[in-house]
Formats: structure tokens, C-alpha cells, sequence
């Protein structure tokens, strides 16, 4: 079943009440939203790339942050979404189609299931906008290395971090090469106060 941009923002906001920290919840709608801009001027769907950043940490309503990709997956499975919606749980996190390519070290209880899902899945441009717009949105729109640096402070640095911050930057690099000027172009919320 396809998810439309107003489908995914009901699906988010009937969190809303439902958990303590909503904070979350805004972050996703400004990846959304972020993705959107972006997905505009590179001519793909722009409603399916929004709906994406609506529900990408969706599992953060049913479960604690390290098994919320999994558990965003297998929510909107069980309510019929294709794969192409679910695959955006979990691949957001995860960069090079590495499993140890994260931000934050997350210790799922599914990590098997999830380590042969990144290593095989062939990321979409989909898959990778949503990844980057993650990082680069707070409830408002940030650099890479201020979002990198928010995650850090949260959630500690690890033996990974080094590797995740070069391919950020990569994964930032491969879009304004897509989009031919610095994506940042696109956000004077960010320009502003660089």
C-alpha cells in the first residue's frame, strides 16, 4: 500500500499525545518537509520523499531508540505499507550500507535481521535523502556538523564517529554534486547562521 504525504503526517501526529517527548515528532516533519525542497529541484516524487521524512522514526513511538528502526519497520509492515516506505526505518541511520556507519551506537535485539538488511539492500535516492535530510534537521533546519554534534552530545561518541562524519560529508557532497551548488543554497535558515 502507497502512503501519501497527509496519510504519513497522520500516522506521526497520532503519536503525538501518546509519548512524553514529542521533539521527535518535529524533527521528522522538518525532514520531511527538507526533503521535499530538495527532492523539488533534483524531479523526483515529491510526495512520496516527504512521506518518507514524515515516518522515518516512526519506531520512536513504539519502542526505545536503539530497536526504532526495526520496530518503525515492522509497525508500518503490519499496517500494509510497501517495503519502500517501511525500508526508510531502517535505513536512515545507517550510511555505506554499513551497519556500523551510525551516529549514535544503537544495540537492537534484532541487529542480525537489520546487519543483513543494510549490507544487501540496494539504497534508493530515496533511502539516501531521507539519511541526509536526518542530518541536517533538528526541529529546524542545521548543517551536518552542528546535527552531528547535537547527536553527539545526547548520545556519546563511539569508535564509529570519525567514520560517520566522513561519510556524511560524502553523502552531502553526492547531493550537491546531484544538485550542482552547495544544497545549503536552498535553506537561508542555515546560510543565515552559518
Amino acid at each position: 500500500m502507497k502512503l501519501t504525504e497527509e496519510g504519513a503526517l497522520k500516522l506521526l501526529e497520532n503519536f503525538r499525545n501518546k509519548v512524553e517527548d514529542t521533539n521527535w515528532i518535529d524533527h521528522s516533519i522538518c525532514v520531511g518537509k527538507t526533503a521535499g525542497k530538495i527532492a523539488a529541484k533534483l524531479g523526483i516524487d515529491v510526495e512520496k520523499v516527504i512521506a518518507c521524512g514524515y515516518i522515518h522514526d516512526i519506531g520512536k513511538g513504539t519502542a526505545e531508540f536503539e530497536n526504532h528502526p526495526m520496530q518503525g519497520y515492522k509497525y508500518l509492515k503490519e499496517l500494509g505499507y510497501d517495503d519502500e516506505y517501511a525500508n526508510i526505518c531502517l535505513t536512515h541511520s545507517y550510511l555505506n550500507n554499513d551497519i556500523n556507519c551510525v551516529a549514535a551506537e544503537m544495540h537492537s535485539k534484532d541487529i542480525r535481521i537489520l546487519e543483513e538488511f543494510i549490507t544487501n539492500h540496494k539504497y534508493t535516492i530515496y533511502d539516501k535523502l531521507i539519511t541526509l535530510c536526518d542530518l541536517m534537521s533538528m526541529q529546524v533546519n542545521v548543517t551536518i556538523e552542528k546535527r552531528l554534534i547535537d547527536i553527539y552530545d545526547r548520545r556519546g561518541v563511539h569508535k564509529n564517529t570519525v567514520y560517520n562524519i566522513r561519510e556524511s560529508q560524502k553523502l552531502k557532497k553526492e547531493f550537491d554534486e546531484m544538485l550542482g551548488y552547495n544544497l545549503y543554497r536552498l535553506f537561508p535558515e542555515i546560510t543565515e547562521n552559518l
